[in-house]
């Protein structure tokens, strides 16, 4: 019974073990599922379930016939042609860090954009390159293509132009293969091991190696792919000067530009388009002065109209980046659906990870059979979709329209376009990424765990490369995890406020312990990694190790009985008396004499007497004294146990039984005990009784056990004709009902 009393309430029920709550309110012993229950309600079919399972797989069905045109048509239409005409730019400018020709960036801004639009659950994501996924495809084509084996000449140098769109279609092609099984599989989850601080570091690092490839663009340096980063220095003085100008105009306007959106963003309608305006302008100025003539600048050049046939995949790209493939599709879908998580939590609609996974690896798929490389979705991209007014993937679609218009029509356009601007483009999208360095001052503050991550993940991804960086880092991740709950931070509570509630006994000054009572948290689950740690915790907590004590006890007794033979022993009913000086017997005699038997309980059935460890013993006899008599386990934050650690588990609580320590468990979760069950925990010794419901609940029946009291304002006194029965008054102290 619970009676409210202003802010404070009344509590009245029984003292419960977990036995006898299930017995009180008639616990319900539930039937679990097994795995062949489950195969059947999956492989159960029936027509809504097939319907569901139809839209759920082609998400177009649901939201196509319910499209609101004349609310949405029109906004979807502006937003698709901004889109369009930032996914135009963006695609040739990362088309540099695949290292391949920017025409072929227009179909990765293309043929994904059809792929999504049909399977994708996100209505306001843009679908198409990123540069960290850019840059990962780019180091798969610079460590399988050898540059130099291609030689100068034109022939050779197509030659090497498709073998490198060869490679990084057949990388792209694969990581769709990867997201595609991860989605067909159910696993989406994998998205979970890549925490926020991780990616955070990840793609921090990944922008490092996109500003070091874009360089040799910025400079117009002979550079050898990535392999050789450094030798950009050995060739700075080749540097072209117009080249070198033009990125650094582009890249100030693009920064402060970028900066006046983020700080108006509240007030400007729409952000300024500056990659459309810097990227028309350095187009007429590069044709009008006649660039590549006068200053030797490297420009785009043709863009091919039109597509290319399919591309023929090289199987022995497959054996070869099937890690990095794999990198790259976890990459891609990470920032993808965090993106689409974003915009769902905004605008209330839901998203299907695994879904996700099957439009991105369609989306590939398609992408990569047609010379494209490997798209995600682009954080700068997505944000002109939706703040231009985009409702649903529509304005996707309409963007892949201005794409393919490029493709097939006006591409001519932007052949005198120099590669530095893309590079600079490609380098003032970066800008966010660069920033969140900031981050490791407020992880350092918030949490070291994840500040360590941060810094980890990034070194790593900087030092060896982005897909085995990425590996390091995630397994790093679940190192600290494993570190976390392998050393947990143990305690040992005690009452506060003459309550119900118990503390930390180090946090509070007004505490209450009862005497001989200890009372030990453990906030981690218990398992064969940190059980070690645990006992050592909880030994250090009451001061003695029981298994020491007790075999020091079974030495004792050995002596003793060897004393009473020999008539060196005489009890009397305050003490011993002992007639000799000394022992025969060393403890190493003692201990090498029948060792597994001081490991058993005492027995004193065949003594004339019963002998309190605790009390004055005979001379050369020393066994530890306890000062406990009860012990209670907090388990309540204790998620799981496994067999090896119930084992020691289970020894650890019969030394403790064994010198006299009464030990109880208390707030274990649902299932617990069906778990010590089905591993035979429980025997003579170790009983379900000694579960409790609460940690107040297990202190009142020792209280009431020892018939002890130690505090006259903590005494429990029982209800009238209830030998359990306590209630808490409101002024926070233990009293008889009837008091009340």
């Amino acid at each position: 019974m619970v009676e409210p009393v202003g802010n404070q309430y009344v509590v009245a029920r029984p003292v419960f073990s977990e036995n006898s709550f299930g017995e009180e309110h008639k616990k319900v012993h539930r039937y679990h599922k097994t795995f062949l229950d489950n195969l059947r309600v999956c492989f159960r079919c029936s027509p809504q379930k097939a319907k569901n399972i139809a839209t759920g797989l082609l998400p177009i069905t649901s939201w196509l016939p319910a499209y609101r045109v004349k609310e949405w048509l029109l906004s979807d239409f502006v937003s698709g042609i901004s889109t369009g005409l930032v996914a135009v730019l963006q695609g040739l400018a990362f088309a540099l860090l695949v290292y391949v020709r920017p025409g072929y960036g227009l179909y990765a801004a293309f043929f994904p954009v059809i792929g999504y639009f049909l399977f994708g659950t996100s209505r306001h994501i843009s679908v198409g390159p990123f540069p960290v996924l850019s840059i990962m495809v780019g180091e798969v084509v610079t460590k399988l293509v050898d540059e130099e084996s291609f030689g100068n000449n034109f022939n050779n140098s197509t030659a090497l132009d498709d073998e490198k769109i060869q490679v990084a279609a057949t990388v792209s092609f694969l990581a769709g293969i990867f997201q595609l099984l991860l989605g067909a599989l159910q696993i989406g989850f994998v998205i979970i091991y890549l925490s926020q601080s991780l990616i955070s570091g990840f793609t921090t690092a990944a922008a490092i190696h996109v500003v070091v490839s874009q360089l040799k663009f910025i400079l117009q340096l002979p550079v050898t792919g990535c392999k050789e980063p450094f030798s950009i220095f050995c060739q700075i003085t080749n540097t072209n000067i117009a080249d070198l100008v033009t990125a650094l105009i582009i890249l100030v306007i693009v920064f402060v530009v970028k900066e006046i959106n983020e700080r108006y963003k509240a007030k400007l309608p729409v952000p300024i388009p500056i990659e459309l305006f810097v990227t028309v302008i350095a187009t007429g100025i590069s044709y009008a002065c006649n660039f590549k003539e006068r200053f030797k600048v490297d420009v785009i050049g043709e863009l091919e109209k039109g597509f290319k046939p399919p591309v023929q995949l090289d199987m022995r790209v497959f054996q070869s980046c099937a890690g990095e493939a794999f990198s790259i599709a976890v990459v891609g879908f990470a920032v993808a659906f965090s993106v689409a998580k974003v915009y769902s939590i905004k605008y209330d609609y839901p998203i299907n990870g695994n879904q996700e996974l099957i439009a991105f690896g369609l989306s590939n798929i398609f992408c990569g059979a047609f010379s494209g490389f490997a798209a995600s979705t682009s954080l700068s991209r997505s944000g002109v979709q939706e703040s231009t007014g985009g409702k649903t993937q529509v304005a996707g679609l309409l963007s892949a329209v201005i794409v393919l218009i490029v493709i097939l029509a006006i591409g001519f356009l932007l052949e005198p376009l120099q590669k530095s601007v893309l590079a600079a483009l490609a380098l003032g999208n970066l800008k966010g990424m660069l920033m969140q360095f900031r981050e490791i001052g407020i992880l350092w503050k918030k949490d070291k765990y994840d500040c360590m991550i941060w810094v980890v993940t990034f070194l790593c991804t900087v030092v060896l490369g982005l897909a085995i960086g990425l590996a390091a880092s995630v397994g790093f991740e679940l190192l600290t995890i494993v570190f976390r709950t392998q050393f947990p931070k143990c305690t040992l509570l005690a009452n506060v406020g003459r309550s119900n509630i118990y503390k930390n006994r180090k946090d509070y000054v007004d505490i209450y312990e009862p005497e001989g009572v200890k009372i030990f948290s453990c906030p981690a689950p218990i398992f064969f990694a940190n059980i070690d740690f645990f006992q050592d915790k909880l030994i250090t907590a009451v001061g003695f190790n029981p298994l020491r004590v007790l075999r020091k006890r079974n030495k004792a007794l050995r002596k003793i009985r060897k004393m009473l033979k020999k008539g060196e022993l005489q009890m009397t009913p305050k003490s011993f008396i002992c007639t000799v000086n000394g022992l025969n017997d060393s403890d190493e005699e003692l201990d090498n004499n029948k060792i597994e038997e001081l490991d058993q309980p005492t027995n004193m059935a065949d003594l004339p007497f019963q002998i309190d460890w605790n009390a004055e013993l005979p001379p050369n006899i020393i066994v530890p004294r306890i000062d406990i008599h009860s012990l209670i386990l907090d388990f309540s934050a204790v998620s799981f146990f496994d067999v090896s650690a119930l084992r020691v588990l289970k020894a650890t609580l019969k030394d403790f039984i064994r010198v006299d320590v009464d030990v109880y468990i208390v707030g274990a979760h649902d299932g617990f005990l069906d778990k010590l069950e089905r591993c035979a925990f429980f025997d003579e010794e170790i009983k379900p009784s000694m579960f409790f419901i609460s940690i107040h609940d297990a202190v009142l029946h020792i209280l009431v056990k020892k018939n002890e009291g130690c505090s006259p304002t903590f005494k429990p006194m029982k209800e009238m004709g209830s030998s359990d029965h306590y209630i808490i008054n409101t002024n926070g102290e233990l009293r008889n009902r009837a008091n009340t």
